[in-house]
Parts: C-alpha cells; sequence; structure tokens
C-alpha cells in the first residue's frame, strides 16, 4: 500500500540525503516528529562523501574573520568525537613555515586562537616542532625547519551521513533512497510531494538538496532571491607518501592550502581546492588542471614526486557555499543560513550553505525554526550525547573496540578487523554474529569483504549496488579489481 492510499500525514518531509538531510531526520525523529526523508540517489552520494574528510573548525577561516563560525565548529568537533569515536578520531596535523609566505607570528597567532576560542581540553595542543628531528620531516624536501603542530579530527564523512540515517529510521523516520521528487505544490495546508510512484504528504518541508536548494525551490514555486555560490573542491589519492599518522597543512604561493592526510592504510590523501564551478551537478569530476595543481603542490614539499599518471583515485564536490561577495572561492563563507517560508501556511525551510562540521548544530537550529509549527515536540538538544550506531563506547576506546573484535574473531586478518571496527563499532557484531570461521561469513567478495557484511549494508545501510557498498559505505573501492567487482555485482544482482 503506498502511502497516499494509507492517507499517512508526515509532520516533516526532508528532500536531501546528505549530511544536512540526514541529521535533520535524526535530530526531528528523536524529538517524536514523524519524518520522512527522501534521496533520489544514494545517501551521500554527492557534496556529503566528497569533503576532505575532516571534522575541524577550519583554521584557515580566522584569517578570513569567520570567528563565530570557527569557535562553532570547534565546539562541535568535540560533540562529534563523542558520539561517534568508531568513525570520528583525532589527528595531529604539521604545518611547516613556509619562507616568503604567511610570517611564523601570523602562524602562531592563529593556532592559538584556535587552541583557546573553541574549548580543547581533550586533545593535545599547539607546539612547535622542528621538522629535522621530528618524524613528519621525513618525508618533505631538505630545508624545512620549523613547523608547528596542532590537533583536529578526521571523519568517514560518507558513513556519518548513513548512521546518522540508520539512527533517524530506528527512530521511526520513513528514509528513501533513490527516490526522486518530480513535483511539489502547497494543498490548503499541506505539501504534495509528487514522486514517479507515488505521492506524499507533509505538514513541513525542508529543502536539504544542497547544490540544488534553488532548482527545488523553484519547483515548489518559491522562488529565493537568495544569491548561491557553487564552489568545486577536488581531491586525489595516491600510494602512501609517507609512513606515519601525522597530516600535513600546507601552504602554496597563490595563498591557498591544502591537505596530504594519511588515508585507508596505505595511501595519501591530497586536496582541496577552490574552484567556481560551472555546468551540471550529475557527474562532478576533478578536472585534469586540478589533479596537475595538486599535483604540483605536493611535489613542492614531499621528497617523492608524484605526477597525474600516480593518481589512483579522485573525486570532487560542489559546495553550495552562500555568496557573500568574496572575490576569491576560498574566502567564501563556510556558514550556513536557514530560510523559512511560511507565507501560504505550508512551511518550506531551505538550507543554504554548511559543512560538514557544524551539520549536528545546522539540524538543532533548523527544528527551533520550526518549534512554532510543531507544537509539543521534545526541545532538548538530545543529539549532543546521544551516540550515533555503534558508537556506544568511550571515544578513547577505538584500540580496545578492534583488539576485541580481532580476539573475539581470529580468522580476521589485522587489517580487516581495523576496517570493521573503525566502520561498524561496537554493531560490528550484530553481522559478525557467532562466526567461529570465515565460512561463517558467507562468500568472501575480496579484501575481507564477507557477504554476511554486504547483506548488513543491504539490510540496514540502504546499499543497492557495488558502487554503494565500495565507495559509498566503505572505501573497498580502492583495493578491487575489474574480476571482484564483476563478483559482487552479480550477487547483488546487477543488471538482471
Amino acid at each position: 500500500m503506498s502511502e497516499e492510499s494509507a492517507g499517512i500525514i508526515h509532520d516533516i518531509a526532508i528532500i536531501g540525503g546528505g549530511v544536512n538531510g540526514c541529521g535533520i531526520a535524526r535530530d526531528a525523529a528523536g524529538r517524536g516528529a514523524r519524518v520522512l526523508l527522501l534521496e533520489r540517489g544514494d545517501l551521500a552520494q554527492g557534496t556529503s562523501s566528497a569533503s576532505t574528510k575532516l571534522i575541524h573548525g577550519g583554521l584557515r577561516y580566522l584569517e578570513h574573520g569567520e570567528f563565530a563560525l570557527v569557535r562553532e565548529a570547534l565546539a562541535e568537533r568535540a560533540r562529534l568525537w563523542g558520539i561517534a569515536p568508531h568513525i570520528i578520531h583525532p589527528m595531529r596535523f604539521v604545518l611547516p613555515w613556509t619562507k616568503g609566505l604567511r610570517p611564523r607570528w601570523m602562524l602562531r597567532l592563529g593556532l592559538f586562537l584556535y587552541d583557546h576560542i573553541g574549548g580543547r581540553r581533550a586533545l593535545p595542543a599547539t607546539r612547535s616542532i622542528d621538522l629535522r628531528r621530528h618524524v613528519a620531516g621525513a618525508a618533505l624536501r631538505p630545508g624545512f625547519g620549523p613547523a608547528y603542530a596542532y590537533s583536529d579530527g578526521w571523519v568517514d564523512d560518507a558513513r556519518l551521513v548513513v548512521l546518522n540515517a540508520r539512527d533517524a529510521a530506528d527512530r521511526g523516520a520513513t528514509v528513501r533512497t533513490r527516490t526522486e521528487v518530480t513535483g511539489l505544490a502547497r494543498e490548503g495546508e499541506l505539501w504534495a510531494i509528487r514522486t514517479a510512484a507515488e505521492t506524499f504528504r507533509a505538514r513541513i518541508v525542508i529543502n536539504a538538496t544542497g547544490p540544488s536548494v534553488l532548482d527545488l525551490l523553484d519547483r515548489a514555486q518559491r522562488p529565493s532571491d537568495r544569491q548561491m555560490r557553487l564552489v568545486r573542491g577536488s581531491h586525489i589519492v595516491v600510494r602512501a607518501l609517507f609512513g606515519h599518522d601525522h597530516a600535513y597543512f600546507f601552504q602554496l604561493p597563490d595563498g591557498r592550502i591544502f591537505f596530504a592526510i594519511p588515508y585507508e592504510r596505505d595511501f595519501t590523501l591530497i586536496g582541496t581546492t577552490d574552484r567556481d564551478h560551472e555546468g551540471g551537478l550529475a557527474h562532478v569530476t576533478a578536472s585534469a588542471e586540478e589533479i596537475a595543481y595538486l599535483c604540483d603542490g605536493a611535489n613542492r614539499y614531499f621528497s617523492r614526486a608524484i605526477t597525474p599518471a600516480d593518481v589512483v583515485w579522485s573525486y570532487a564536490g560542489v559546495r553550495p557555499l552562500v555568496d557573500d561577495g568574496s572575490g576569491r572561492p576560498e574566502a567564501a563563507t563556510r556558514g550556513y543560513r536557514l530560510e523559512l517560508d511560511d507565507a501560504d501556511g505550508a512551511p518550506l525551510l531551505s538550507v543554504f550553505g554548511g559543512k560538514i562540521t557544524t551539520y549536528r548544530h545546522l539540524a538543532v537550529a533548523a527544528m527551533t525554526r520550526l518549534r512554532p509549527f510543531l507544537p509539543g515536540l521534545d526541545e532538548r538538544d538530545w543529539t549532543a550525547e546521544a551516540p550515533l550506531p555503534g558508537g556506544d563506547f568511550p571515544r578513547d576506546g577505538l584500540a580496545a573496540l578492534i583488539a576485541g573484535l580481532a580476539r573475539d574473531y581470529p580468522f580476521l586478518v589485522a587489517a580487516t578487523a581495523d576496517r570493521i571496527g573503525r566502520a561498524y563499532g561496537t554493531q560490528a557484531r550484530v553481522w559478525l554474529g557467532k562466526a567461529r570461521v570465515a565460512a561463517d561469513l558467507g562468500m568472501d567478495f575480496g579484501h575481507g569483504l564477507f557477504q554476511a557484511e554486504v547483506a548488513h549494508m543491504q539490510a540496514r545501510e540502504w546499499a543497492h549496488t557495488a558502487q554503494d557498498v565500495l565507495w559509498g559505505r566503505s572505501k573497498l573501492g580502492l583495493r578491487f579489481d575489474a574480476a571482484q567487482v564483476t563478483r559482487l555485482q552479480a550477487w547483488l544482482g546487477e543488471g538482471e
């Protein structure tokens, strides 16, 4: 029976399955709202899975005067680590001083502010290091001496989105992926949201479509005078350029910065660019010029030179930034705006901008704006402390959790136990179950991806295709060869 024939009226319908949409869905469902989330493709298939994988305040935003944003993001950094310590963990970043670029006093002042304006009690403070003696200096070209080591956080961005959707569903939300909205119209005091197969009705619609936010407003005949700036950020992944667990924050002569981050055990992630984006949003890719730019930037610092031929994977996403008149793309604000249109009695809340670190706080702000239309909902900021699925263990307990998996499932190789622990946390045992040998988990598609895990992704994480499994729920696509991908596709029934 369809939602229309069942006569269900949702309190809130959220269009967009990125981090903001899924974060709002989780918050609203936990407050007692009847929530519907619609995503035209897979969860996190766009901007939310194309980040630099950081939970951070944004050190570079300080020089653009974004003090309030940095303070908000640093406070959220601590909260998110607390509720998702399996997919979020601290990381030390090394920032070399480079002669002729930003002066040392500016770096010291920025890092002092970074340590103190957002609360850093659980993370080590910034300290000066000498790259001629520090482990992070060995991979760099000669000539780098003074540097600074500071703290920030890493996140599995795509899994952050999936886990928010999972928790929303566990709290009663209806989550529909691969369900494109074809029509949106006000009918009396309700919204009619049409898809190819059925029509849903809701009291409130939240437009969380990211770069498509203005397009949806036009379709709803609620055009906005808000100006958006679409900025493309591209990244490359190469074989590991260093063997330690520090990341790097590098400056470039054009004033931009980029990161080099240890990634998936055997790789280095390098990014990001900032380019104004023109064209479609369906298949956003890193341009050849951007890939060459990132390689050239890395070659300014690392002793081992790389070329575009060394890139094993590249990806790009379009950030929907509020157009604040900044001349350069990297200077455009990463803050968010919430625009509420209730002129006709059927509220429509649109989300403009934002960054992954502040998604949870954005969701709280969205629910605060909608509170007058939904009397009786829980008013507590409950998501600040409630763990995401699998995150119900101490934030310093990940190593112990992984060790426990290795002990109880000794047939898992160390790398697989580590990957599983970091992806699922305490929920890993849901699908590992009582397995005592590898065969108990079914077919091994390669690199420790067993049938039981894929089935869990299907049943609990909305995975449908090999792309969903290998890139959206894991990054095993970096390791799978063509034959292994074909085998997985056959098991999933793709193409039938």
